[in-house]
């Protein structure tokens, strides 16, 4: 029998299914805003006149006093948060390679995408 010869150090392999979630979730996301960009372009055609009220109601609309246009909006801009969060992120671990302009970009992307959903949120829920 032949005698196995071992060449260099055995090295553990990690990272295994390492983005399978982020992976998941892109497109779980891209399927919730699809089937929003589908519900809106749908009110879009049915809407009576293309005025302020029309277009509000597009967002405020209600089913059995459940207001589901602010919960449809609201579900999709959070999906659109966490899309960008994931697909951004990605781009600054593999373009940039300094530690600490990657974190300064990580901490100034999340400001950006925080701050854009409560400005939504805000608009979309007060009274």
């Amino acid at each position: 029998m032949a005698k196995v010869e071992k060449i260099g150090r055995l090295r553990p392999v990690v990272g295994a299914h390492y983005g399978t979630l982020e992976f998941i979730a892109q497109r779980l996301t891209a399927i919730v805003m699809a089937v929003y960009t589908v519900i809106l372009m749908i009110g879009y055609l049915t809407m009576s006149g293309f005025s302020y009220a029309g277009w509000k109601g597009l967002f405020t609309f209600k089913l059995l006093m459940i207001p589901m246009g602010q919960m449809l909006a609201t579900a999709a801009i959070l999906s659109l948060a966490w899309h960008v969060w994931i697909g951004v992120r990605d781009i600054w671990m593999d373009y940039v390679k300094c530690a600490g302009v990657r974190l300064a970009l990580y901490v100034l992307t999340l400001a950006w995408i925080l701050g854009s959903v409560f400005y939504f949120l805000h608009i979309l829920w007060r009274n």
